[in-house]
């Protein structure tokens, strides 16, 4: 069975919490007019029966002759008059008709001579007056809905339009751009809990921005300040006696200076203060060129060329750390597909762990046990870092065993059509699901 998730925005929740109570509000009193209306309508109706019947009675003893069709001892007088009459009072009587909503308003006084005197009608004319009153009162209560609702979509949709302007400028934070405030971007003239929501937003960006700017910096002081001892230790294992110890030496010099100028360009990218310069390539032709040098064992099939606006040195780099990262953690044959403007690099490895998955890259952790062990975790790093300057996406998944033929990881880089403006803004790349 599939479920569906309906969701509702907040402007048509409001919309509908006001039109409930409005409708509430009108029912209610529409009920209440109804009832008074048609109480005094009734009381009204007895008075002039009582006063009728009066003029009925003094007539009948003065003259012998009835009036105002009044009826001596009719027999289908109620029972309740006639109970009234028994101990000599003078009472008035509604009877409802069925299936008519008009009731039949009685009215009796006793005679001298024991008898009773009655007279009853339906007021047809004075009850059809409820009738217009109750249409009067649907179309006033309809009318109140209506604007109940339109009322609570104007407010609703300003609330949810300062919601969503909130929102994104929060996504905006989160995407890393330091110049974005919640509270300019919702407009903060209106002191109410949104307000008060992007005050709390910015405060937390900026301690955010301040903490982040302050681990930056400081990795990037510590990896500047080993990177002269580092080349030192490099000059010097070149002065030692060839040998077995010496290529130890020189290699663990060469990764640790590898390592601190990986840490330098991720304290760079995490300053946002890298900008591309953008060149027109043709990508398929690009990409077999730097594979073959990077990577010659590695498969590259172009599906379809196109020509892309880029920074080549960035996209080399980006392309080198997914090759390097899958000869590292992955199993060969490395694949290197270029379709359009997508640029896809796999491998038939055990494929990205679950938390990379999730999570996305993140500096010094390489993953699962089997994927650890190997490398610090900067690679992928780097190539998302170096992707977003690009204004690129970079998405990480693994092969489906059933439609792609075994395992392995996929790492797969979406161009943009139009290149990053000169400040640093980047175009929306729609990725598909």
């Amino acid at each position: 069975m599939v479920k569906l998730a309906l969701r509702s925005g907040l402007r048509w929740k409001v919309s509908l919490a006001i039109a409930g109570v409005s409708a509430l509000v009108a029912v209610a009193l529409s009920l209440v007019v109804h009832n008074a209306a048609r109480l005094s309508m009734l009381d009204n109706s007895r008075d002039v029966m009582d006063e009728r019947v009066q003029i009925a009675q003094r007539y009948y003893e003065n003259t012998g002759r009835l009036m105002l069709h009044a009826k001596v001892d009719d027999p289908t007088l109620p029972q309740q008059l006639r109970d009234a009459a028994a101990v000599g009072l003078r009472a008035t009587y509604l009877q409802d008709s069925a299936g008519n909503g008009t009731p039949e308003v009685w009215a009796s006084v006793p005679l001298r001579n024991g008898k009773i005197l009655s007279i009853h009608t339906k007021f047809k004319d004075r009850f059809s007056i409820i009738d217009t009153l109750d249409r009067v009162l649907i179309i006033g209560s309809v009318s109140v809905v209506l604007g109940g609702t339109a009322l609570g979509i104007l407010i609703g949709g300003q609330l949810s339009r300062r919601l969503r302007k909130a929102a994104t400028a929060a996504r905006k934070v989160a995407d890393g751009d330091p110049e974005v405030r919640v509270r300019e971007a919702i407009g903060g003239r209106v002191r109410d809990e949104t307000d008060d929501l992007a005050r709390a937003v910015d405060g937390m960006a900026e301690a955010l921005q301040d903490r982040l700017e302050a681990e930056r910096r400081v990795t990037a002081d510590i990896a500047h300040e080993l990177r002269t001892p580092v080349t030192g230790l490099l000059t010097a294992a070149e002065l030692l006696p060839p040998g077995r110890p010496t290529e130890l030496v020189r290699d663990r010099a060469q990764a640790m200076r590898t390592l601190v100028e990986d840490v330098l360009e991720v304290a760079r990218l995490d300053g946002f203060a890298e900008r591309a310069e953008m060149q027109d390539i043709r990508l398929g032709e690009f990409v077999t060129r730097r594979v073959r040098i990077v990577e010659p064992d590695a498969r590259v099939k172009v599906v379809r060329e196109a020509y892309v606006s880029t920074d080549p040195r960035r996209l080399e780099r980006i392309l080198g750390n997914l090759l390097a990262n899958a000869a590292k953690h992955g199993r060969g044959p490395f694949e290197v597909t270029v379709e359009g403007r997508v640029l896809r690099v796999r491998d038939h490895g055990p494929g990205f762990p679950e938390e990379l998955l999730e999570k996305g890259p993140s500096r010094f952790r390489t993953g699962s046990k089997d994927r650890a062990g190997k490398g610090h975790g900067l690679g992928l790093t780097i190539a998302a870092g170096q992707a977003r300057v690009l204004g690129a996406r970079l998405t990480f998944r693994n092969a489906d065993p059933e439609v792609e033929g075994g395992t392995g990881a996929i790492a797969v880089l979406w161009l943009p059509e139009s290149a990053p403006t000169s400040t640093g803004s980047f175009p929306i790349i729609r990725v598909p699901d």
